[in-house]
């Protein structure tokens, strides 16, 4: 389902869209497949919405958005994963200590029902994102899936290499609130800027060849990388914190506020220049947030 149009509904077992919806079930129980059903789910909930509503209360439409889709992918894998915790950004509390059941528990869905909810109440964006992810004990990040529903697309951990391109590194910023550094790391790296809504979105440029690299400083939590994260690690792409370190998931705190993805062959490029950045404080990075 590497970012076929949903049509793919047949891919995730939903031979009839009439019919698929809540209390339905993906075509296999594999935990990749279920992130990949569960992201179109909340995602065609999220169409819906915009349908019935429209746009005449954008901030009303927001709020019910970033609600159904949590409801649904909750009361999914209450069904589906009954044994599993789940860390959802519209949990209460989700943006402090984690619960001692979570930090226990050795499967963890991390969710984001609606990325890029600005995007999302703003008529014809389809800058805007469902995530889903599977972090396991030992293992990391096993599963995840980022769905683009107002473009019918769904990517996976079955996404395939981003392909190559030719001319200046293209950098995905945030269109909204670009880090301070940007344009002098793409000055030194002769990069260009390629502004775009939500985290999701933007990470699935770089799978997808439409960007090089994604950069971002400034806060984010958990839940606003690890699907797309793990999409792009299956494809071959680097991921990691600006200073370069791990990327880490189900940690106490859910904060984990920068982050790097592009491809390979610009790694030592972006985290060598990042570096000197960082050194000359031009570069900040929250100490302690990825422990």
């Amino acid at each position: 389902m590497s970012g076929t149009p949903v049509g793919a509904r047949d891919a995730v077992g939903l031979d009839d869209p009439v019919r698929a919806g809540a209390g339905a079930s993906p075509a296999d129980d594999r935990d990749q497949t279920v992130a990949q059903w569960l992201a179109w789910l909340a995602g065609e909930r999220l169409l819906d919405l915009r349908h019935v509503r429209g746009y005449a209360d954008p901030g009303a439409l927001r709020a019910a958005g970033d609600r159904q889709a949590h409801h649904v992918l909750r009361g999914e894998l209450g069904r589906l994963r009954p044994g599993d915790a789940v860390l959802s950004e519209e949990d209460a509390g989700a943006r402090g200590e984690a619960a001692a059941d979570r930090r226990a528990a050795d499967r963890v869905w991390i969710i984001d029902p609606l990325d890029g909810t600005r995007e999302y109440g703003e008529q014809g964006r389809t800058d805007w994102a469902v995530h889903v992810a599977l972090w396991e004990r030992g293992a990391g990040l096993t599963a995840g899936a980022v769905a683009l529903p107002a473009r019918q697309v769904v990517l996976g951990t079955d996404a395939p290499p981003p392909p190559a391109a030719a001319g200046p590194m293209r950098v995905a910023v945030s269109r909204s609130r670009p880090p301070g550094f940007v344009s002098t790391l793409l000055e030194r790296c002769g990069g260009v800027a390629v502004p775009m809504g939500s985290a999701g979105v933007k990470v699935c440029a770089v799978v997808t060849g439409e960007a090089d690299a994604y950069v971002h400083a400034g806060g984010q939590y958990e839940w606003d990388s690890a699907a797309p994260v793990a999409v792009a690690t299956a494809a071959g792409l680097h991921c990691s914190r600006l200073d370069g370190r791990p990327l880490e998931y189900n940690r106490a705190h859910p904060r984990l506020p920068d982050l790097l993805v592009c491809r390979p062959e610009h790694r030592d490029a972006l985290l060598g220049t990042l570096a000197e950045l960082i050194k000359t404080g031009e570069v900040l990075i929250e100490e302690g947030a990825a422990g």
